[in-house]
């Protein structure tokens, strides 16, 4: 399991098994390792991890208008709690934070 933040530091999601699950612990994306994406429920592209931990939007993803096909709901992992604030990283050139 991975928390996963927005560039001010909000934990906005955890990486748990392959899937991407809201801090409350519902299923709201899947991870393609092969493109190293995290892709939406409907099979669009969602973000990805850069910095370490940080979930965020490429505005230039070459994944932007593809169509991975739909996953599944994997269900809901349970709330793994809050780590707090990770501390903002500012504006990062190309990306944009991930609005759920």
């Amino acid at each position: 399991m991975k928390f996963l933040f927005n560039s001010k530091g909000h934990h906005i999601a955890n990486f748990v098994n392959g899937h991407l699950h809201s801090p409350t612990g519902e299923n709201i994306g899947h991870y393609r390792e092969q493109e190293n994406i995290f892709i939406d429920m409907r099979g669009h592209y969602l973000g990805e991890i850069i910095h370490e931990n940080r979930l965020m939007y490429n505005n230039y993803s070459p994944y932007k208008n593809v169509n991975f096909g739909i996953y599944g709901n994997y269900g809901n992992v349970g709330n793994y709690g809050n780590p707090g604030n990770y501390g903002s990283i500012g504006l990062v050139s190309g990306f944009k934070d991930i609005v759920f």
